[in-house]
């Protein structure tokens, strides 16, 4: 089923945010699914998702936001260096901000990584719209085995041609990015940074992912999401599978994901009629 695709220019906080817009071919506006919201990793954009928020709306039959947060893809900087609450302001002040703008009202949200720290956040914040979220490998707590793949990728960013890559993505943003993010992991201070706080207001469905050699986090991750929440929640561990489950096993990615979508979609649908 095609989509169609269109570049939704935002102007957020008096900063440009590069947003665009997937619309399966036969999306009926009278009959309205709720948003697919998608929300890049630490290093990621639009582009980095690759096809899967298209596969994913096409076998979903829900519209889908993919958008570049400041300081990423096409979108314009941050304007100074991260502070430890960072996930914080992209959870509770832009993204509220860009869903108003999209005039998205319901949203199912999926995250990758800091993405998915961001979608808990969210969908503990406005549980009014958040119809359900999906986390892949996302964190709550830092671990030693998160700051140690942080140390690796620094290496490896000074070592070989990844910033050459990542600049493929996000041009001259490039070197503040990857220092930004690997600067505030490494700091003394986000050694205490922990989100278990939000867990208890999270009362929508949730689905949580990890791949089970996930190099930046360990199943205690997973374990602290699944036993605190108070909604509905279920989670998988992907064998063979490292930190990024849409691509390293995207087929399987994909039909955990549909399942749990349309799972949501009958549930929306019987709320939707009993009003």
């Amino acid at each position: 089923m095609p989509l169609h695709i269109e570049s939704i220019p935002l102007v957020i906080s008096g900063r440009y945010i590069h947003a665009e817009r997937l619309i399966p071919e036969n999306y009926q506006i009278t009959q309205p699914r709720p948003t697919l919201v998608f929300l890049h990793e630490a290093l990621g954009s639009i582009r980095q998702w690759r096809d899967f928020p298209s596969l994913l709306s096409q076998a979903t039959g829900c519209p889908a936001l993919v958008y570049d947060r400041f300081g990423f893809g096409q979108s314009d900087p941050i304007p100074k260096a991260r502070h430890i609450g960072y996930l914080h302001d992209e959870a509770t002040v832009y993204l509220p901000d860009i869903l108003s703008a999209c005039g998205i009202q319901q949203a199912i949200l999926i995250g990758h990584s800091d993405g998915g720290s961001i979608a808990l956040l969210f969908a503990a914040h406005l549980p009014d719209l958040t119809v359900g979220a999906i986390t892949e490998a996302a964190h709550v707590f830092v671990e030693e085995i998160t700051l140690a793949g942080v140390k690796r990728a620094k290496i490896i960013y000074a070592t070989t041609d990844l910033s050459k890559k990542l600049a493929r993505f996000h041009g001259e943003k490039t070197a503040s990015m990857f220092q930004n993010w690997a600067n505030i992991w490494l700091s003394p201070a986000f050694a205490q940074w922990n989100i278990e706080d939000c867990l208890p207001h999270i009362v929508s469905p949730l689905l949580v992912i990890q791949g089970e050699n996930d190099e930046y986090g360990t199943r205690l991750q997973v374990e602290k999401i699944v036993n605190q929440v108070a909604g509905e929640v279920s989670a998988e561990i992907i064998p063979n599978c490292a930190h990024i489950p849409h691509q390293q096993a995207s087929t399987e990615t994909l039909i955990l994901m549909t399942t749990f979508i349309n799972g949501l979609l009958e549930k929306h649908k019987l709320t939707t009629m009993n009003r």
